[in-house]
């Protein structure tokens, strides 16, 4: 039988692998380069060094930045969007709103679609769904047939109001893959069934650009697995934290564009969990960019509304992630008022730090790092080799020279500056809502994570830093705690005084027997289907609206607006029992249940720690310190480590730096405190 669960998360640099062995109850990573031209060819690198033989794997679970990538760098395939007469613009107005409302000179970038591929048709339904004008078959024709010809391979349909009534957009679709039978056509209403039509257009229009895409790198993996003996469906993690199979990619790929992001913030609630803590920040730092997540009273914080770009929203649940431009591969400069900056540019995969000797010659954090001597010249188990000359030269040259500093102060004033980007951040996510960070741990992983989470952590206050057992690949194991997840939604708008009941009832079951019929679709049985509602609510009269669970039984909505007041209480500091309550929008959240793995505590052995693999001199705060190297696959759960230290590993490298602790957990967690525990 399979016994081997597979996760793979593609990021901006590296390519992580995680393997979960059911039988023996062990994990193995390993990490092979990204490879932007094709994300596939380095999946498929990690499954070669990963020694996996697709027969014996029972699961495998893919994060991917296929659809962010698509997103951020516009290169899409010819695409139409056909609309009701007189919305053309819809996407191009926008909301009015812009993300420096001080910078005039900073616009937001145009949308998704251009104005010439653009094309309106005839019809009309008003907001309650009555036909007002039936759509123009005719000019419906006439347009599809324009389509064809400028070889148009994907449209989005949005008329104005088919979230009321879809038949129009529906008819508008058969014609067009009646008249355009390769192309995929994507409608509104059925991506996203709500009132607003300015983020319902362009959901749909994100949707419509990604189809082709991601489909195509979807269905070629799924091939290449099936060649290599893998019998399972290839799972697919979405921005809202859990999965989809390539029958529902093809529907909506816009869901796989926050994929692998999202996969860090669900292992740090994971982790964070099984060290107690029931508040944590992660700070999942890689070769290209920083993500952080907040988990507060054991949840993760979930947005309804979010973008790649500012601009283009896209409306669909995603766990809230904050994500700037500090990675290992960010670029040191400084700018015209001869200030230090790091990132958000960054050297990427290629050519690299200038220390990978491809071809950069700008410093980056990484090279900051070598200089310093927290990082060695090896990475990922010899996958890479670090020349410290060409970092020392880069830093001289770009950054000592100019502002007349040392080498190794010049070094350090790299990272320093990343690690305030960082602490900035974790504020924002943090202070900003209310949180303190001194009642939260932080949660360092990724490549990089592991080198700069003290420090982060000593400039917020927070007094403990956990650093995961494989940090490098620690979203990829994200991938593996997840569940086949999908949302569904419909309008219902009116006072929640006046709502009737079963008429809600009837509305949910309705949403429920698509939700199981789409799990049914995906293979899931139904013993494993758990289904959860929910509802938008707000008082009368407000903008924004809050979404409540809602249970079952005779009085569920008076229970669900006595839990609005105590939620807009949490969130606003007041609450106000006398304001009508109204009922925005019916939600429904469907969970396929899909096994996990069965990770095993160590057995602790107190005192037990391991001669170091060697002793280099490291750079803290000022002065050159010779520091103990460890390889943490000999360092025991129970041992105790007194900074200054460095604990080498294959994906990440860990700084324990002068007085702190450090202790290894029975999870295999390195657990630093930053005030000393232990004489």
């Amino acid at each position: 039988m399979p016994q081997l669960r597979v996760a793979v998360d593609v990021g901006g640099t590296f390519t992580d692998v995680c393997i979960f062995d059911d039988e023996a109850k062990t994990t193995r990573v390993t990490k092979v380069p990204s490879t932007p031209e094709d994300p596939m060819v380095a999946v498929m690198d990690g499954v070669k060094r990963g020694a996996i033989d697709l027969a014996d794997v029972s699961l495998f679970s893919h994060g991917t930045t296929v659809a962010t990538n698509a997103l951020i760098t516009r290169n899409f395939p010819k695409a139409a969007l056909v609309t009701t007469r007189g919305f053309r613009d819809v996407i191009e107005i926008r909301d009015g709103t812009k993300d420096d409302l001080w910078d005039a000179y900073n616009d937001v970038s145009g949308p998704y679609i251009r104005r010439r591929d653009r094309f309106e048709v005839l019809e009309r339904i008003d907001y309650r769904g009555r036909v007002v004008a039936p759509l123009d078959e005719e000019e419906a024709r006439r347009v599809a047939a324009l389509l064809r010809k400028r070889g148009t391979r994907t449209v989005a349909v949005c008329f104005i109001n088919s979230f009321a009534n879809a038949a129009h957009e529906l008819r508008m679709r058969e014609i067009l893959e009646e008249e355009l039978p390769d192309a995929a056509v994507t409608t509104s209403a059925e991506i996203l069934p709500e009132m607003f039509e300015y983020g319902r257009f362009n959901t749909a229009v994100a949707n419509a650009v990604l189809a082709p895409l991601v489909t195509g790198y979807v269905g070629r993996l799924g091939e290449r697995l099936s060649e290599g003996g893998y019998t399972g469906d290839l799972l697919l993690l979405h921005s809202g934290g859990g999965s989809m199979t390539p029958r529902m990619v093809d529907r909506f790929p816009v869901r796989l564009a926050a994929s692998g992001i999202a996969a860090g913030a669900i292992s740090a609630q994971h982790i964070a969990s099984q060290c107690g803590y029931r508040n944590a920040v992660s700070l999942d730092m890689g070769g290209t960019s920083t993500d952080i997540s907040l988990v507060a009273d054991g949840e993760l914080r979930v947005t309804k509304e979010w973008s790649v770009e500012y601009g283009h929203p896209i409306i669909f649940p995603s766990i809230e992630v904050l994500t700037i431009g500090a990675g290992g591969g960010s670029l040191a400069h400084i700018d015209i008022a001869g200030s230090l900056r790091n990132g958000p540019q960054s050297a990427g995969a290629d050519p690299g730090p200038a220390c990978y000797g491809a071809g950069g010659e700008q410093p980056t954090n990484t090279d900051a790092n070598l200089v310093l001597g927290r990082l060695g010249t090896s990475l990922a188990d010899g996958a890479k080799t670090l020349d410290r000359r060409l970092a020392e030269e880069a830093v001289r040259r770009a950054i000592a020279e100019p502002l007349g500093l040392g080498l190794e102060e010049a070094a350090e004033s790299i990272v320093r500056v990343a690690n305030a980007n960082m602490a900035d951040a974790v504020r924002l996510v943090s202070i900003r809502r209310g949180h303190d960070p001194r009642d939260f741990a932080l949660l360092a992983f990724g490549g990089a994570g592991a080198l700069h989470g003290v420090d982060v952590a000593r400039e917020l206050g927070i007094p403990v830093v956990v650093v995961p057992p494989n940090p490098g690949v620690t979203s990829a194991m994200g991938c593996l705690l997840v569940d086949i997840q999908h949302d569904f939604s419909r309008m219902y708008t009116g006072l929640a005084s006046e709502a009737d009941a079963e008429e809600i009832e009837t509305a949910f079951g309705q949403i429920e027997n698509e939700a199981r019929a789409r799990l049914r679709h995906e293979g899931v049985p139904e013993e494993q289907v758990v289904l959860q509602r929910l509802v938008s609510m707000r008082y009368a009269g407000q903008w924004r609206s809050l979404v409540v669970p809602m249970g079952r039984g005779e009085h569920a909505l008076e229970r669900t607006v006595e839990a609005f007041h105590e939620q807009h209480e949490r969130e606003f500091a007041f609450r106000n029992d006398e304001t009508p309550v109204e009922l925005y929008q019916l939600q429904l959240t469907a969970v396929g249940r899909t096994p996990k793995p069965n990770f095993q505590p160590a057995p602790v052995e107190a005192g037990a720690l391991p001669e170091p693999i060697e002793w280099r001199p490291v750079y803290f705060d000022g002065e050159w310190s010779e520091t103990p190297v460890f390889d943490r696959a000999q360092i025991p759960a129970g041992a105790r480590i007194e900074g200054p230290a460095i604990i080498n590993q294959l994906d990440a490298t860990t700084v324990v730096p002068v007085g702190t602790d450090a202790e290894i957990d029975e999870w295999l967690n390195i657990r630093i405190h930053l005030e000393r525990k232990h004489a």
